[in-house]
């Protein structure tokens, strides 16, 4: 046995993402002997950043909503776990630019000018639009209800989950396109309105319409930004759980979860090390838990669930560095959305059909204008990411090769996919053009590498309407101790992850943790 891995423990969490995390810090106030154990070398899951030639990058959070008031449950929740040492810069009241061929909108915060705006874009259309916004209200409104339903079992979930989940259902089953549509004639508003599709990885016509609601609901009253960048998240909250009596340990991957007569009993590690617990927590995604971490045949008839779900998409990512100021090169804090025309799922099927066609989205982030410490540490440097779809099949002839390794074949296609995104980068902000210092693009294969998911996807499981039918998609299994917890289990995103570690925790200790917080 390693010398900093002990004989028992009252939990053992699978993979250090938010969720993870969440649910470390909540069991070890309550007195658990918690261990996270995260096969990569860095905590965090997708709150992680990396460096290069002195250049720093987020892997996944780009911008979270909610959290500059301090009253919402997901700041509330993070002052909780980060012992409030987490802290938030505000983003500038436009958040979000959608720009398309003829024109560009903003996303102005809060809610109020968010409505203005709108109005002054499409004047013919006011009524539909604050329609639209009290559709988006009831909605969310109905959401409580149906996650509080994943957290029954046996008679009790039998007796209520269908008064719960039936309001919520008679919107999830709506695609995005069919829910606005409802209440807006005007296509070109439905494709403004849908155009952050990408935070949830589905076009309109093929996403859930609750998932379009929750994440424009999310970003109303604003976005923000870690102070320090992302990697603040697992800095500030892993101390919390240390202090407790927790251990938070990298390079150490979960080989499959221990089971006997039924009962989940520990881990198992890759090199073979058994270590027992109470109870074990998988945060590695359901794919991940259910065919690679649960080899018992006896749970065939669980695992079996995955085929009623799909896994999301996957995406290349240009990481790009300046050896300018913010300030030198006239960079701003608002997320840009490209667009090659306002019909997102044409879009999307022309790029399926042939990759040499116009990304049907290209998402600019600029992480060094949204952290207000990012000039001290980081002098005279300024960076950006770019996100655009790409499928998991276009890199087949890779997929066993090693990261860093793939040969000279795999860097030509990720150069080549790098320059067509540089040139997008110019176009839309001149104000760069020949200023990069220095690029680096990940692909699925990065993210199959780094962060173990099985087809380079970027959201777990797809949010299509299928997705929020599926009862089995919820903390409790089977399998006796063996619970679930990450965005497969609510929704996307870290607040959606984040919440999932409530709901989870709860489970465990029957006691409804959202109204404690």
């Amino acid at each position: 046995m390693r010398k900093n891995i002990n004989q028992n423990y009252d939990t053992i969490i699978i993979g250090s993402g938010i969720s993870g995390l969440c649910c470390g810090a909540l069991l070890s106030e309550q007195g658990d002997k918690v261990l996270i154990l995260e096969k990569h070398f860095k905590i965090g899951g997708y709150t992680h950043t990396f460096k290069r030639k002195g250049f720093e990058w987020d892997v996944g959070i780009h911008y979270i909503g909610s959290v500059h008031n301090k009253k919402s449950f997901t700041r509330r929740l993070f002052d909780k776990i980060s012992d409030n040492n987490l802290k938030w810069n505000k983003m500038s009241d436009n958040y979000d630019r959608m720009i398309f061929p003829d024109k560009s909108y903003n996303f102005i915060a809060p809610r109020k000018k968010f409505i203005d705006q709108m109005k002054i874009y499409f004047s013919k259309n006011k009524a539909e639009i604050d329609d639209y916004i009290e559709l988006v209200k009831e909605v969310n409104s109905s959401a409580m209800k149906y996650f509080s339903a994943k957290a029954l079992s046996g008679i009790s979930e039998k007796l209520l989950r269908g008064f719960l989940t039936r309001k919520f259902l008679k919107y999830s089953n709506m695609t995005t396109f069919e829910g606005l549509s409802t209440v807006i004639s005007n296509d070109k508003l439905i494709s403004v309105l849908a155009g952050q599709w990408g935070d949830y990885g589905m076009p309109p016509k093929e996403s859930s319409f609750v998932m379009h609601c929750m994440i424009a609901n999310h970003y109303f009253d604003g976005a923000n930004y870690p102070v320090g960048g992302s990697s603040m998240i697992a800095k500030t909250i892993v101390p919390s759980i240390e202090k407790k009596g927790g251990q938070v340990l990298a390079n150490n991957g979960v080989k499959e979860i221990w089971i006997e007569n039924g009962i989940a009993k520990g881990v198992v590690l890759e090199d073979g090390v058994k270590i027992s617990s109470q109870k074990v927590i998988s945060s590695a995604g359901v794919n991940n838990t259910l065919s690679k971490l649960v080899r018992n045949k006896k749970f065939n008839f669980y695992k079996k669930n995955l085929e009623k779900v799909s896994p999301s998409s996957g995406h290349a990512c240009l990481y790009v560095g300046f050896n300018k100021s913010v300030d030198e090169l006239g960079m701003t804090d608002t997320n840009l959305w490209i667009y090659p025309s306002y019909d997102h799922d044409d879009n999307v099927r022309k790029f399926k059909d042939d990759q040499n066609n116009d990304f049907p989205v290209l998402y600019m982030s600029f992480a060094s204008s949204k952290d207000p410490e990012w000039q001290h540490k980081h002098k005279e440097k300024s960076t950006m990411e770019v996100i655009v779809p790409s499928l998991f099949d276009h890199y087949k002839q890779w997929e066993n090769k090693p990261w860093k390794k793939r040969g000279s074949d795999y860097e030509n296609f990720k150069e080549k996919l790098s320059q067509r995104i540089i040139k997008a980068i110019y176009k839309h902000c001149p104000n760069l053009k020949n200023e990069i210092s220095y690029y680096e693009l990940s692909t699925p294969l990065s993210t199959k590498s780094m962060a173990n998911y099985i087809n380079g996807e970027l959201y777990g499981i797809d949010h299509d309407p299928k997705r929020f039918n599926q009862d089995w998609l919820k903390p409790k299994t089977p399998i006796k101790n063996l619970y679930l917890t990450g965005q497969d289990i609510l929704t996307v995103g870290l607040a959606g992850a984040l919440a999932s570690g409530v709901l989870t925790t709860s489970v465990i200790l029957r006691k409804n943790l959202f109204k404690k917080i």
